[in-house]
C-alpha cells in the first residue's frame, strides 16, 4: 500500500480549499460563531477543521470512504488484518473488544486484576463476569507485574468455559508480559487473547522496543496513540487478526459505544501519525531510545534517586521493559513520589506522567530533546537536594493478601443495585459498590462487587492523607464509601 497517502488529512485539506459551507452541525460554523476569547486560546484553525459527515469525512455516516482507507493503511502499517479508529480513547476500544469476545457469554472473561479502570467499566456496562488473573506482586518494591504465562494457564484450568482472556501490556510502568507465550496458551483452547496495549502504540516501529502484540499472536490489541504516539487525546486504534474474533461483531460493538459525531481532527491526526511512523518511525524512535538511555544514566546518578530496570525484569518479574518509561524510585530520600511530583510541578513547571508512594515516572517520547531531558535531570537534582522527607505523611502499605479481595457479586450488580454510604471506618467486610482507584495509574484497588478488608481501606485512607488522588470515589476524601445495601448482599 502507498503509505505516503493520508486519505483523512487530504480530504480535510480539500474541504478547506473548497471553501464549503454547511447548514449542519457544528453550530460554530468553522469558528465564525465562536467567542473571540475562546479563539484567542484555542485558535481559529481548530474550529475550521472541526467538520462532520456533511463534509464527507466520516464514511460511517457518508459514502466518502476516507476513514475506511485510512484504517486499512493503519492495519497494513502494523501487520494487523483490520484496524478501527476511535475518537473516544482506548477506554471505548477495550470495552468494544470485551463485548465482542464475551458479551452474552455466561463463562465470563479472564481478566488481569491489574487492569485499568476502563476495563472495570466495561465489566459494569456489559455484565460480563470477571475471572480474575492475579498479577505477580513484588513485595520488596511494592509493585505489581503483569501475569505470567503460568498464571494464565492456571486461570484457564479454573475457568475453562471463559470466552477469552484480557491482559494489560505494557503496564503504566512500562513493564511487559510474555504475550507470545500467553497467546499460545489461549490458542491451545481455541480462545482469543485481548491485549490492552494502550501504552504501546509505538511498539511496531522499532525492533529495540518490546514485542508488538500483533507480532506476538494476540487476536485484538488496543493502543492509545496520544500516549506514546503523536495523536490527539482520545485518539485510539484497535487492531484485529485471526479468526477467533468476528470483525463484524467487533465493529458493531464499537458502533454501539462510539459517538455519531466523531471529531475529524482526531481521525486526521491518527492518519498523519501512521504516515510519519512508516516513513521515519525507526529513526525517530531509535534517537529517542538513545536519548532515554542517556537520561536514565544521568537520573540514576542523582543522590537518592534510583532508576529501575534490572529490578523490573526476570522470571518472577516482567518479561520486557519499554525503556522510554523512566521509572525512578525516590524512597531513599525519605520522601514519597507524590512529594516529588508536587515539587516539580510547583517549582519547575514540570508535570510527571505518574507518581505513587515511592516512585515518579517520566514518560519520554520521540518528541523530547536534549533540552527537555536536561530540564528533567536538573529539576530532579534540585528536588533531591532540597528534600529530607521530614514533611511526608506515612502510607500504610498492604500486603499481597490484603490486595486480593474476594469477589462476591458481579460488578454490574453491585454498581447498579441498592447502595448505602457508610463511614470508611465501618466499611471492612462490606461489598463495595464503586471503584476506588488511585489515579494515575488508574488501576482500581477495589472493584464493585468485591468485599473490602481493613488492609485495603487503611492503604487508601493513609494514601489520600499522604497525597494520593482517588478521583472516581463519590467521596474523594474517602471519609465515606459506597457499599451494597445490607438487604441486597448475596
Amino acid at each position: 500500500m502507498d503509505h505516503a497517502r493520508t486519505p483523512l488529512l487530504t480530504a480535510l485539506a480539500d474541504y478547506r480549499r473548497a471553501n464549503r459551507y454547511g447548514f449542519t452541525p457544528p453550530g460554530h460554523r468553522q469558528g465564525r460563531g465562536a467567542d473571540e476569547r475562546v479563539l484567542h486560546v484555542i485558535g481559529r484553525d481548530a474550529f475550521a477543521a472541526d467538520v462532520l459527515a456533511a463534509g464527507g469525512l466520516d464514511d460511517r455516516l457518508t459514502r466518502g470512504g476516507h476513514l475506511a482507507e485510512a484504517e486499512a493503511l493503519m492495519a497494513d502499517a502494523v501487520g494487523a488484518e483490520t484496524a478501527f479508529f476511535s475518537t473516544c480513547g482506548s477506554s471505548l476500544s477495550v470495552k468494544a473488544a470485551m463485548m465482542a469476545v464475551a458479551g452474552g457469554d455466561d463463562g465470563g472473561l479472564l481478566v488481569a486484576r491489574d487492569s485499568h479502570k476502563s476495563i472495570v467499566a466495561g465489566l459494569i456496562f456489559s455484565g460480563v463476569r470477571p475471572r480474575w488473573i492475579t498479577p505477580r506482586w513484588d513485595e520488596k518494591h511494592h509493585l505489581s507485574h503483569p501475569p505470567s504465562p503460568e498464571q494464565v494457564r492456571r486461570a484457564w484450568a479454573e475457568h475453562p468455559d471463559a470466552a477469552g482472556a484480557l491482559i494489560v501490556s505494557p503496564s503504566p510502568y512500562g513493564t511487559c508480559a510474555d504475550i507470545g507465550a500467553i497467546a499460545r496458551i489461549c490458542h491451545e483452547r481455541g480462545k482469543p487473547l485481548i491485549v490492552d496495549e494502550a501504552w504501546g502504540a509505538h511498539l511496531p516501529f522499532h525492533p529495540a522496543l518490546p514485542t508488538w502484540a500483533m507480532d506476538a499472536g494476540a487476536d485484538v490489541c488496543v493502543v492509545s496513540v496520544h500516549k506514546m504516539g503523536a495523536g490527539f487525546e482520545q485518539g485510539s486504534v484497535f487492531h484485529r487478526q485471526g479468526d477467533l474474533v468476528d470483525p463484524d461483531r467487533l465493529s458493531a460493538c464499537a458502533d454501539l459505544l462510539m459517538t455519531t459525531s466523531p471529531n475529524v481532527l482526531i481521525y486526521a491526526a491518527l492518519d498523519g501519525w501512521r504516515r510519519q511512523m512508516v516513513e521515519r518511525g525507526h529513526d525517530l524512535l531509535g534517537a529517542a531510545l538513545d536519548r532515554a538511555d542517556r537520561a536514565r544514566a544521568r537520573l540514576d546518578a542523582v543522590d537518592g534517586v534510583r532508576v529501575l530496570e534490572d529490578e523490573l525484569l526476570g522470571v518472577e518479574a516482567s518479561h520486557d521493559l519499554d525503556r522510554l518509561q523512566v521509572l525512578m524510585d525516590v524512597s531513599d530520600t525519605g520522601a514519597k513520589g507524590y512529594d516529588a511530583a508536587d515539587w516539580l510541578r510547583e517549582h519547575r513547571r514540570l508535570d510527571i506522567g505518574m507518581s505513587d508512594h515511592r516512585r515518579v515516572l517520566a514518560t519520554l517520547s520521540f518528541a523530547d530533546t536534549d533540552r527537555t531531558v536536561d530540564a528533567l535531570v536538573e529539576a530532579m537534582t534540585a528536588w533531591a537536594a532540597t528534600t529530607d522527607g521530614s514533611a511526608t505523611e506515612p502510607i500504610v502499605l498492604p500486603g499481597p493478601g490484603d490486595l486480593q479481595l474476594e469477589t462476591v457479586m458481579l460488578p454490574r450488580d453491585a454498581f447498579f443495585g441498592p447502595v448505602e454510604t457508610v463511614d470508611v471506618r465501618e466499611a471492612a467486610g462490606r461489598i463495595v459498590a464503586e471503584q476506588l482507584t488511585p489515579y494515575p495509574p488508574g488501576i482500581p484497588v477495589a472493584v464493585p462487587g468485591e468485599r473490602l478488608d481493613a488492609g485495603v481501606l487503611d492503604y487508601l485512607v493513609s494514601g489520600v492523607e499522604g497525597g494520593m488522588n482517588v478521583p472516581d470515589a463519590a467521596d474523594s476524601a474517602l471519609r465515606t464509601v459506597r457499599v451494597v445495601a445490607r438487604d441486597a448482599e448475596q
